[in-house]
């Protein structure tokens, strides 16, 4: 009786089963797709075919400094880099006069050793970025209710992150004129900007390079492009900043399991040599 019960369960369960498959499959084919301007309009990130991409790639180093001056002059105004050390600007190829230099340049936060009252001191390569407003209330009164995000790991944060940054940087434009006409309830608010590479289309970030807008110390060409590429670089650098090391080990390491491999599979030979298998 039992047994019974359990194979009628079974039929039961598979009968729901197979009702609810059939279902879903129907509703899948037979349901009309709801576009959207986003989907629609919403751009791959470019391939910018960056120096450290791929196995044996390797920063460039010129490039990761036209970045620091891009985020410096520009990008440091409305955004932090939290945890990156002036220090770790050595890495960059800059001597440790240079990175104090730069330090000093900086305004970072301390403590008055006499009144233990908190003050503005000039940066020291222990240091962290500073950020650029006192704390999370000021950054939103001062960019419409929107806290300008930290920038440190920005590029893994994202998908294919520093294309989509360099894209996003150089993606501003006008909206196309097919937007209007395919969806004409799309509007994009006063304090927005269209850029087909933000996922909503419209970003609240107003458009931040101009062509010309710094000067770089090996004379390349400041374009809106050149400074994008270049500051996505630099903030790879800052999420990652031990990638090449890591793909320079990474070598070594599969040589050595290649190795490994070869030497085991003939050890095992070797041991199991004398023993003859079993006849059925």
């Amino acid at each position: 009786m039992i047994r019974i019960l359990a194979a009628l369960a079974g039929l039961v369960f598979a009968g729901v089963a197979l009702i609810s498959f059939v279902a879903g499959a129907t509703t899948f084919l037979t349901e009309e797709k709801v576009e959207s301007a986003e989907h629609e309009f919403h751009k791959h990130p470019r391939d910018f075919d960056f120096q450290f991409e791929g196995v044996a790639g390797t920063w460039d180093t010129a490039q990761l400094q036209r970045g620091l001056k891009v985020y410096s002059e520009v990008c440091s105004a409305c955004h932090s880099l939290n945890y990156v050390a002036f220090r770790d600007l050595q890495d960059l190829g800059y001597s440790e006069a240079q990175v104090e230099t730069f330090a000093a340049s900086k305004q970072v936060p301390g403590v008055d050793p006499n009144t233990g009252e908190q003050i503005s001191r000039p940066g020291e390569p222990t240091d962290y970025f500073p950020s650029p407003y006192a704390n999370a209330v000021q950054a939103s009164a001062a960019n419409g209710g929107k806290i300008p995000p930290d920038l440190s790991l920005m590029t893994k944060a994202r998908h294919d992150g520093t294309n989509y940054v360099a894209s996003l940087l150089a993606g501003y434009t006008d909206p196309p004129a097919e937007l209007a006409e395919e969806f004409p309830d799309f509007v994009i608010p006063e304090s927005g900007y269209y850029n087909p590479y933000f996922a909503s289309l419209v970003i609240g970030m107003p458009p931040q390079l101009s062509d010309g807008q710094v000067t770089y110390d090996d004379g390349t060409e400041a374009s809106v492009d050149q400074m994008s590429q270049d500051v996505a670089a630099f903030l790879t650098w800052t999420a990652e900043p031990k990638l090449i090391e890591r793909k320079q080990t990474g070598w070594p390491v599969l040589i050595f399991l290649l190795f490994a491999t070869v030497l085991a599979y003939f050890a095992k030979r070797q041991i199991w040599s004398s023993v003859k298998p079993k006849k059925d």
